[in-house]
Order: C-alpha cells, then sequence, then structure tokens
C-alpha cells in the first residue's frame, strides 16, 4: 500500500493529476521492479506517462527509442517545464549540431538527464553507443514499437535493429509501446525484442466517443470535404491523404473556400513542418492536410474531426490516425472516403516488392476494404479486427448503426461456407471459398483440382454479393477464425463444427454498395448538425412553447429542429421540405421567425448552404486545364504533356476526366490513340461503351483488362464521351 501511495503522490508532485488512467499505475510499478513490460494502450491512453515518471523516479537514464522527431521536441519540451532544472529531457537526432550534441552528452554524464530521446538511426551511431555505453540505463522504451513488425502498419526495418545494440550498450529491463497491435504482430515485436516474458498490459480499443463513417469517394470529394468542414466551422481538423501531391493541392482549395488550413508532409522543409505543427497546436489554422508523416507526435486533446481523403494501407493506420480525434473525451467525428478505384491504385503500388511483402500488403489492404465495405457496426468490426469482442448490437455512433439495414436469414449460406471450408481441409483463404462455392474455375481452383470434388458450386444460384458478408459475420461471431499469421487461412471452431451439426438461425446484413458511377444518396447524421443554430432554434421553440402554451413538440419536432440545423431553409418554400413540416405549419404565426433566424444566421455566420454553394477551385487548376487542352490542340503527345506539368500518366488522365466527363468539354484525341493502339481495339472498346446502359469503367476492365492496358481503356472512353456526350 505505501508504494502505491507514494505513486499517486509523484504523480501529483510531477505531473498534477490525483489519480492514474487504466494500467497507468500497474505498467510504471512493473518498470520500477526492474521487469519487462509490453503495453497495448490506444492512442489518448496515456502511454507516455508510463515511462516519463518512472524515468523520474529511477537511477540513471532513460532511453526512449522513438521514430517521430516532433514527438521528441514536443515531450523533451514537456519535461523541462516540469522542473526548474535544466537538462532533465533531451533528444538525440539528426536535427542537433556539434554543440548541441556535446551539450546533451554533458548533462547526461553529470547525471541532470532522466530522459533521453533518441530515434533508432541514432542508436545505432557508432559513437553513441560507444558514449552510452559508459553512462547507467535505467531502462529502455520503444515507443510506436509496432514499427519492429512486418505485419505492422509502419514497418521500419532499422527497428530491427534495437535488440542487438540493446545487447552492445548493457541491459537494461524494456518496455515496449504501441496504440495499435494485432495478435500478429504483438508477437512480432515481443520476438525481436527478445521479451517473450514480459508482462503484458493491454488496454480496450475501444474509443466510445469517436463517431465512424465511410462515405463514397465521388468527382465532387473536395466540395463533400468543403462543406463539412464549414458545417463544423473554426474546430479542429486533420485530413489524410496517400500522396504529397494531393495534400498540396487539397490545402490550396481549403484556403480559396476560406478555410484556415495548410500542408503537411515529408517532402516539406523541417523549419516549415514545425511552423505548421506549431500553428496548428496554436489555433492560428484549423485544418492540416497531411500524408501519415504528421499527427504522430502531436498531442493536441480538441482535434475534432480525422478526414481520410484516400482509404488506408492497413486498419492499423486507420485506427492510429483517427485515434487523434477527441482525445479529451469530446467529440470525435472519423469520416472516410472510399473508392473500388482507389483500392486498385493501392495494390497496384505493391507491384515490384518482394512476393512475402506484397502478400502482407494485400492482406492488410483486404482488411480494410472489408470495413469499408460492410454493413455491421463499424466499432464491432475493428475491435474484432484487435482480438476484442464487442458485444452491443448497436453502438449507436457509426453510420452503419445510425441507419441500419435489413437483416436477412443467411443459416444456408453460412452452412455452405463452413462445410466448404471443412471440404478444403482448413487450408484456403476466403476469395479461394467463395470461388469454389460458387463454381469458378480459377487457375488455382483448377491446380488444386477442387472442381472435381462434390461441393464445387453448390452456391452458384445464391446471390454472389452475399458471400463476403457471411464469411466476415462468420468471423465476428466465432464459427470460423482466420489465421493471420499462416496467409489468412479460414479455419473452423468448435462453435463452427457444432453448427455444421446443429445449424440455427444466423442473420446477417448485405454489404454496402460502393458504385464508382453512382452519386452517394445523402443521409442525415451527427456529422451534418450545425450545433450553434439546434440550440438557437431549440431556445427559439422554447419561446413560442411559452407565448403559445403548447408543449415545445408542437411547436417543431425535435427531428425538424436538427435537420433545420442541417439544411438551413430560409424560406417558407424551403421549409416545407423539413421532415414533419407541412402546409400547416409554414402557416402558423411563428414559421416566418424560424426562417428569418436561420437566414440571418446564415448572413452572419457566412454559411454556404447545401442549396446554393459553389466551391471555389485553385486558380492554377484552371491554368492547368488551359495547358492541357491547349497542347492538345497542339497535337502534342499526352505523355509529353503529362511530363511538361508534372503528372503522372494516370493523373493526367484524371485531369482529362475532368474536362470531358464532368465540365463537358470537347477534345480530339484520335492522333494519340492512333499512334499507341490498335484501330481495331479502340473501335471494340467504343462499340463496349455505346452498348452499356449506364458509364461502367470497371465493367470495361473486366472485359478488355487482360489484353489492353487500362490507360488505353480510360483514353477511348474520354474519346467516346467526348464524341457521344458533349
Amino acid at each position: 500500500m505505501t508504494k502505491k501511495t507514494n505513486l499517486t503522490k509523484e504523480l501529483k508532485r510531477y505531473f498534477g493529476f490525483d489519480t492514474f488512467k487504466g494500467d497507468q499505475e500497474a505498467i510504471i510499478q512493473n518498470v520500477l521492479e526492474g521487469n519487462d513490460s509490453f503495453v497495448l494502450m490506444p492512442t489518448g491512453g496515456g502511454k507516455s506517462l508510463c515511462y516519463q515518471l518512472p524515468s523520474l523516479l529511477m537511477e540513471g537514464v532513460a532511453i526512449v527509442i522513438s521514430p517521430l522527431i516532433a514527438l521528441m521536441k514536443n515531450q523533451v519540451d514537456f519535461i523541462t517545464h516540469l522542473s526548474e532544472h535544466e537538462g532533465m529531457a533531451h533528444y538525440l537526432n539528426s536535427s542537433l549540431n556539434k554543440g548541441a550534441i556535446d551539450q546533451v552528452k554533458k548533462d547526461i554524464r553529470e547525471g541532470r538527464t532522466k530522459l533521453l530521446y533518441v530515434a533508432p538511426e541514432s542508436l545505432t551511431k557508432d559513437e553513441n553507443v560507444e558514449f552510452l555505453k559508459s553512462v547507467k540505463i535505467s531502462f529502455y522504451a520503444i515507443d510506436e514499437a509496432h514499427c519492429i513488425s512486418e505485419w505492422g502498419h509502419d514497418f521500419r526495418p532499422e527497428y530491427r535493429r534495437i535488440r542487438p545494440i540493446i545487447n552492445e550498450i548493457g541491459k537494461a529491463p524494456i518496455i515496449a509501446l504501441t496504440a495499435t497491435a494485432t495478435d500478429k504482430v504483438r508477437t512480432d515485436i515481443k520476438k525481436n525484442l527478445g521479451i517473450l516474458e514480459a508482462k503484458e498490459f493491454k488496454s480496450s480499443f475501444n474509443r466510445p466517443n469517436l463517431y465512424y463513417e465511410v462515405r463514397q469517394k465521388t468527382k465532387d470529394i473536395d466540395k463533400d470535404i468543403v462543406r463539412f468542414i464549414k458545417q463544423h466551422s473554426g474546430k479542429s481538423g486533420i485530413i489524410y491523404c496517400l500522396s504529397r501531391k494531393k495534400v498540396e493541392d487539397l490545402a490550396e482549395v481549403l484556403r480559396a473556400n476560406d478555410i484556415k488550413a495548410a500542408a503537411y508532409h515529408a517532402g516539406l522543409d523541417s523549419s516549415t513542418r514545425s511552423q505548421t505543427q506549431d500553428d496548428f497546436l496554436m489555433e492560428k489554422i484549423d485544418v492540416i492536410v497531411a500524408t501519415i508523416a504528421f499527427g504522430m507526435g502531436i498531442d493536441k486533446p480538441d482535434v475534432r474531426f480525422v478526414i481520410h481523403y484516400d482509404i488506408p494501407k492497413s486498419l492499423e493506420g486507420y485506427y492510429q490516425e483517427t485515434g487523434r480525434a477527441g482525445r479529451d473525451g469530446g467529440e470525435g467525428l472519423c469520416v472516410a472516403f472510399y473508392s473500388y478505384k482507389d483500392l486498385q491504385k493501392l495494390d497496384k503500388f505493391m507491384e515490384g516488392k518482394p512476393v512475402a511483402e506484397q502478400d502482407i500488403g494485400r492482406q492488410l489492404l483486404q482488411e480494410t476494404a472489408a470495413y469499408a465495405e460492410t454493413s455491421v457496426c463499424r466499432r464491432k468490426m475493428l475491435l474484432h479486427y484487435f482480438g476484442e469482442t464487442y458485444d452491443k448490437d448497436n453502438c449507436h455512433n457509426c453510420d452503419n448503426c445510425l441507419h441500419p439495414k435489413t437483416k436477412i436469414e443467411a443459416q444456408q449460406q453460412l452452412l455452405i461456407v463452413l462445410k466448404a471450408v471443412q471440404e478444403l481441409k482448413e487450408n484456403f483463404r476466403a476469395d479461394h471459398i467463395i470461388d469454389f462455392i460458387t463454381g469458378r474455375d480459377t487457375e488455382e481452383i483448377i491446380s488444386h483440382k477442387h472442381q472435381d470434388l462434390e461441393d464445387f458450386g453448390i452456391g452458384e444460384d445464391e446471390n454472389p454479393k452475399i458471400w463476403n458478408p457471411v464469411i466476415r459475420q462468420a468471423l465476428i461471431a466465432g464459427y470460423l477464425k482466420k489465421e493471420v499469421e499462416n496467409y489468412g487461412l479460414l479455419k473452423l471452431t468448435p462453435a463452427g463444427k457444432k453448427f455444421i451439426k446443429n445449424p440455427q438461425s444466423f442473420m446477417v446484413v448485405e454489404d454496402n454498395e460502393f458504385n464508382e458511377d453512382e452519386e452517394p444518396t445523402p443521409e442525415g447524421g451527427t456529422s451534418a448538425l450545425d450545433p450553434t443554430l439546434s440550440a438557437m432554434l431549440h431556445d427559439l421553440r422554447k419561446k413560442w412553447s411559452r407565448k403559445l402554451e403548447r408543449p415545445a413538440y408542437v411547436i417543431f419536432q425535435d427531428v425538424s429542429l436538427e435537420q433545420m440545423a442541417t439544411e438551413y431553409p430560409v424560406t417558407l418554400e424551403e421549409l416545407k421540405g423539413i421532415q414533419g413540416v407541412g402546409d400547416g405549419k409554414t402557416r402558423q404565426p411563428y414559421a416566418k421567425e424560424f426562417v428569418n433566424l436561420i437566414k440571418r444566421y446564415c448572413e452572419e455566420n457566412d454559411i454556404e448552404r447545401q442549396a446554393d454553394m459553389r466551391i471555389r477551385t485553385k486558380a492554377k487548376d484552371s491554368m492547368r486545364k488551359l495547358k492541357i487542352l491547349q497542347n492538345i490542340d497542339r497535337r502534342i503527345d499526352l505523355d509529353e504533356v503529362a511530363n511538361a506539368l508534372g503528372l503522372d500518366f494516370s493523373e493526367l488522365l484524371d485531369e482529362l476526366e475532368g474536362i470531358v466527363i464532368y465540365s463537358g468539354n470537347k477534345v480530339n484525341i484520335d492522333y494519340f490513340l492512333n499512334e499507341i493502339m490498335d484501330p481495331d481495339d479502340v473501335a471494340d472498346i467504343y462499340e463496349f461503351f455505346r452498348e452499356q446502359e449506364k458509364d461502367d469503367l470497371q465493367a470495361a476492365f473486366k472485359e478488355f483488362g487482360n489484353d489492353i492496358d487500362e490507360d488505353q481503356i480510360r483514353l477511348v472512353r474520354i474519346k467516346f464521351i467526348s464524341e457521344m456526350a458533349n
């Protein structure tokens, strides 16, 4: 009991907190006792305290190995402010000059420094190893430990060398910390660090305050994002993009629409990145548009939204990035935009990598796609991925739970799946099982002679879209398990074997559909509501309730006020379009006062309503389009046009599609097609598009993709629409 009281006292003394969060106290006690520790704690759970406090209480200097220079600077500043003594915490990385490095070493030698942050690259330098061999190390903390594992979302080969270097410097207890790790990654970390016997501390991954939503990505995504930010005006947010170019472009679009935004990526110089971080922390800017290089070292508790412009490469990455939102326990809106086209791009990026790396990358990508497409509670799906069970059927804080789909009986389909897994000796992945069930004689099916088995094609008469949701939901329900470390093979659980003998009801929801050529249907949800206007409307309703001596809901129902605070109706005619409002309501004496309030609010706050919103594009976008059109008029080869504008060919095609398909301009690219394509191929693809009932690029890829390059198919589509539609 004495030790516990002392720890609480030290916590208050150094950090000003009265109580520990979660497992913090037990973790710190384990470190103080000289034991190895493995800490799995979600972002915002207080990982850094688990090594900061014991370092201040132990003899010697604690080495914190971190890949994040921004995190080092922030945490060193934080620790420095805790004490009147200079040099209590330092970092050692490539940003320091020789004089600064000498000062760090002097403070360590003289016993002033309790906490030393080092990048793994700095740790392995001979001069640093020699120096650290001469000082007493209290313990080693490996932050962002998932970087050790090839199965982690941010694998860094230099992390694999940490254990040999520790052995060289001198052994001391190790604490490995990460915010995201599956069972496979966890085992990998412990094995590589040589801490298989480490005591594990695993916190829940559930962040109840975070709202999860996946939206279809359309050509209007920039407009959707601007509208979303305007609806959350003044709030802090992060937007993640996969490419630096998109980061720069989107930040410019936001600024053009009077949003205080800045770009952040590894290609910017360190002073610009540092200034951007400081501006975000000091709220000089509201929105950061970034690659995944941003946010990991930023301790900003009131980030209110995280938007993924592109679907991430793994669920670990997605979870870590969404974890930047709502760290203070307040509102955190996590919206990801998803398209199958993006998935194909990410898959293509893996070509040329070692086969094993491609295999891991594609499995991680499949898990992300499953999360995006599912109609199951997103929280349940995420937690299941991290090995945690979420018992509730409805979390009331994700798009799928707020807008649930009807469940259908799938007992027979589950039975087919389980028997197929059994018949194929539990030795194949989900895609192979589905090919077997649906009777697709793929190369792999034929090579294993599975087409000769009795149950081959047993489910070919069922809706082909049912199999993925049945398998995913069978995994969540515990009838199947996936051996991640063994290439994702599906295995029967005892519950699955029992189901085969005694089938029971099994209700599933079909996956969400993401069609490249359809606009998404807008749905009401917590993310669109303007809370300030909502409060004002409730006050006005209260006033009229008292005046007319009627219950407030008789004036307007809550759902009507919520929709008003989302749609901003400013005329009586527009008010009629609000749920629960008809002609009778608009003739009431209070109706005009409600629309006048909304109109005044929109004017005073420069609200651009969905009804009349026009997104301003970047000036250089218009210039780029003009240059492309001028070069086509001059019959310049399109690959030369792309090079001159600093675009890859696929990006040029994106621009051309915008010019022709979405803006209605006409272009003549026959001169280029005649040079690079067989005229018969052009005619066949052209005719294919003519015969389709809708503009379906994916169908064309399936039809011609084995023989003709996808970029060429896109070019013929541009020609077709230019000639037939414009």
